[in-house]
């Protein structure tokens, strides 16, 4: 099967660490997963530098890229004026993200739901207009810090809603790693049923990250997100921790009998590397076990 298995490192992954990466060193970590056989990078955030100073300098991290024509570089927008930074920046792909609660949409980007809707079918139509492909992301759709659990309903709710201008990809996202497999397999057959291309974004901080992984696997996602190293966390989110490694889950991809393309002792190595420069051993599979092992 096709899956595209996204890195979200360079962004997500150091969005909310302790110490701030420069523009070079986030681009050469965009570089390596390119040279282990990523296909899709979420190499920079436009947001607000005084609100996430860990993502200052987008335009310099793109600028520094050594492209290679096979890779999608994609920027994180949340708002108009993130859009135009990103497309003059020359991203390949939009992310869209919004919440699915009012109360977490209103401190991570100063929207309500309905707010953060109407934004997604502006940027979506205008994405279509540029011929720039665009995922839109639900954040929170499992789970909220805020308000508490997320009604399935709701989030289906918002997906049909989207499909009135459909984006490339409608991204479900575990922000603070809640979900459990059940809502992943209710959630992912619902949105495609709706007619989404689905993706999926989970974190680890309860441990089911990679059964919500494999959920999605077997319900269709033609996506899945990960951060190498597993690091990051949402600055917005308190206790928020790191997503799913993707040396993890591209080993246990590997296992299931899915060819990611993504040659696995290189992104270790390159979790290595990450893990040198933040001063900090990352909490993926190879900080707990050393290193992998071979088929």
């Amino acid at each position: 099967m096709t899956l595209v298995v996204c890195d979200v490192g360079p962004r997500d992954g150091l969005q909310n660490e302790a110490k701030t990466l420069d523009p070079s060193t986030r681009a050469g970590l965009c570089d390596r997963l390119a040279a282990a056989g990523l296909k899709r990078i979420e190499a920079a955030s436009f947001v607000n530098p005084t609100l996430v100073p860990q993502m200052a300098g987008a335009e310099e991290v793109m600028a520094a890229l050594h492209r290679r024509p096979s890779v999608v570089y994609a920027g994180l927008v949340l708002n108009e004026k993130g859009y135009d930074r990103a497309i003059a920046a020359g991203v390949d792909e939009i992310h869209y993200a919004f919440a699915a609660t009012d109360e977490f949409g209103r401190r991570n980007q100063n929207a309500t739901t309905t707010e953060g809707l109407k934004t997604a079918l502006a940027l979506v139509a205008r994405a279509r207009s540029d011929r720039v492909p665009v995922t839109v992301t639900i954040s929170v759709a499992f789970g909220c810090p805020f308000e508490g659990p997320v009604p399935p309903a709701r989030v289906l709710e918002i997906v049909e809603h989207l499909m009135a201008v459909p984006p490339d990809e409608v991204c479900l996202a575990d922000t603070i790693g809640v979900g459990v497999p059940t809502q992943v397999h209710e959630l992912v057959r619902g949105a495609r049923a709706l007619g989404a291309s689905v993706g999926a974004h989970f974190h680890n901080t309860r441990n089911t990250g990679y059964a919500n992984a494999a959920a999605a696997l077997d319900e269709g996602v033609v996506s899945l997100d990960a951060s190498v190293g597993g690091a990051g966390g949402c600055p917005f989110a308190p206790n928020a921790t790191g997503n799913i490694a993707t040396e993890d889950l591209v080993y246990l991809l590997r296992g299931m009998g899915v060819d990611t393309g993504i040659d696995l002792d290189a992104l270790i190595e390159t979790s290595r590397w990450l893990g040198e420069r933040l001063g900090k051993a990352l909490p993926g599979m190879l900080a707990k076990a050393g290193d992998y092992p071979r088929a």
